[in-house]
């Protein structure tokens, strides 16, 4: 007896096992749940919200590496 390891959506592993020759006696499978909604969608606090004091809004920040080894070299 050989052990075969299928992968894909159950479409592929279907057509996979159908397929296969010889005689098939058993077949192992692992189902994933769906996760329940709540445990997808977290609560909608905004978790930035205590830093939001101390954050600071700059529009068309140049904030590439390039650009902030730049400013890094002018403060030294």
């Amino acid at each position: 007896m050989q052990a075969h390891v299928l992968r894909g959506t159950k479409q592929q592993i279907a057509e996979n096992l159908a397929r296969m020759p010889g005689e098939i006696r058993e077949a192992i499978v692992f189902v994933e749940e769906p996760a329940p909604a709540e445990a997808r969608m977290p609560d909608r606090e905004d978790i930035f919200a205590e830093m939001r004091p101390h954050m600071v809004d700059v529009e068309d920040l140049d904030d590439t590496r390039e650009a902030r080894l730049r400013r890094k070299s002018w403060t030294t």
